[in-house]
């Protein structure tokens, strides 16, 4: 079962979005709750209840006495990153601070059926890969981390590091490893594979991380990163 959130102050966008929503999990026979939110507010206020949520439907654009769109998703992004963001909006000036808060796509209103199930499968298959983990073995013993918490992964010697909320080292290859992770990985060189989903900015030569890390980037993958951060984002 997953939990879909629509947050819209215009009740009629909200109900056909949800009605969309509905439809097309009937046809492809995926379970799905969907939860309606009349302003960010609302929809804040239950998160910080539940934070159960797996995919946001989230207008931009809502009461001028309010939180906007762009104002939630940054108050969420600083407590989950896994939740998937869709804006829904009439207005394309906002694209850009989509990316602050790696916001998963842009439906321009008025939506579309096709549009909005294409979108809501590529955030389901997001939702299903940040379910993945990594089962490590460790000195202190067995431990699972998910996919979605691991920032990058680091050659030292004859072992790896793995740094998520912990730091982890095993007695692996870098390739065996990263037979285990999804699309949102991407091999940097010899010893470095780094989590597009933590990345801030890229040079020639370096990649930065948004906890502050820099991981090296070897010649020649440059375009290659680049074109993984647009095919994934």
């Amino acid at each position: 079962m997953y939990k879909i959130a629509v947050c819209d102050d215009n009740p009629a966008d909200a109900d056909y979005v949800a009605d969309i929503i509905r439809r097309w999990a009937q046809a492809c026979a995926v379970l799905m709750e969907i939860e309606r939110f009349p302003s960010a507010e609302a929809f804040w206020f239950q998160y910080e209840e539940n934070r159960c949520y797996d995919i946001l439907f989230l207008d931009i654009e809502m009461e001028p006495e309010g939180m906007n769109g762009i104002e939630l998703a940054a108050k969420l992004r600083k407590n989950d990153g896994s939740i998937q963001l869709v804006f829904v909006t009439g207005y394309m000036e906002y694209i850009a601070d989509g990316y602050d808060v790696e916001a998963l796509h842009y439906l321009l209103k008025p939506v579309t059926e096709e549009k909005l199930g294409s979108v809501l499968a590529r955030a389901l298959a997001r939702v299903k890969a940040r379910e993945k983990e990594l089962f490590l073995q460790t000195t202190d013993g067995s431990v699972r981390v998910l996919n979605s918490e691991i920032r990058y992964l680091e050659v030292q010697r004859n072992y790896v590091t793995i740094h998520a909320a912990e730091e982890y080292t095993v007695k692996r290859t870098l390739g065996d490893l990263e037979k285990e992770l999804d699309e949102s990985f991407f091999r940097t060189g010899r010893s470095f594979i780094v989590n597009l989903r933590f990345v801030r900015k890229i040079t020639k030569t370096q990649v930065f991380l948004k906890d502050g890390a820099q991981v090296p980037l070897s010649r020649g993958l440059y375009e290659g990163i680049n074109r993984a951060m647009i095919q994934y984002f």
